[in-house]
């Protein structure tokens, strides 16, 4: 289930966001200080093109799922992005189930709450597994770009699903 997140979130967010799982597969890998986080919470929570939820599994909640660039008026599209408490799941061996919820969820709520015509993303190219799983949920790749962040060359991979090509439960 996903619902909005809170200022009660906050925290968990950022413990989360900086676990070492995540920084590897984020264009940002340094740890983010909870000055970045307190700005960038102040900056989304009333942004009407974003949404932050928090992804809960059997009422825990152990993930974070941004909508940004929101398009709602004409061609309905919007961004996304995903991450999940790793080290949490990983100790209760509960990573797949986890990672296939909140991208049902995600995609749910992007074409059936936000309804958005187009979802797009952007994957890092060594990050295989998720490309796989995108697959699996029927995103389509783009052409890849180099980009530099942090210090580090990384291989951008733009990601689309168009409403018409999702997956159906």
């Amino acid at each position: 289930m996903l619902r909005e997140a809170t200022a009660d979130d906050v925290h968990l967010m950022l413990s989360w966001r900086n676990q070492e799982t995540n920084r590897q597969v984020s264009k940002t890998s340094h740890e983010i200080t909870a000055e970045e986080h307190a700005r960038w919470w102040s900056a989304v929570r009333g942004d009407p093109s974003r949404r932050v939820l928090v992804y809960l599994r059997d009422d825990r909640p152990c993930g974070v799922v941004t909508f940004f660039d929101l398009r709602l008026d004409g061609p309905r599209t919007g961004a996304w992005g995903f991450y999940l408490d790793a080290d949490g799941l990983a100790a209760r061996s509960e990573t797949l189930p986890a990672w296939l919820g909140v991208m049902r969820e995600a995609v749910e709520y992007a074409f059936d709450g936000l309804h958005l015509d187009r979802l797009d993303g952007e994957v890092l190219g060594h990050n295989t597994v998720v490309r796989q799983m995108n697959r699996r949920f029927r995103f389509v790749e783009g052409t890849p770009r180099q980009e530099l962040s942090d210090g580090r060359e990384i291989t951008v991979i733009p990601i689309s699903l168009a409403r018409a090509d999702r997956r159906q439960r």
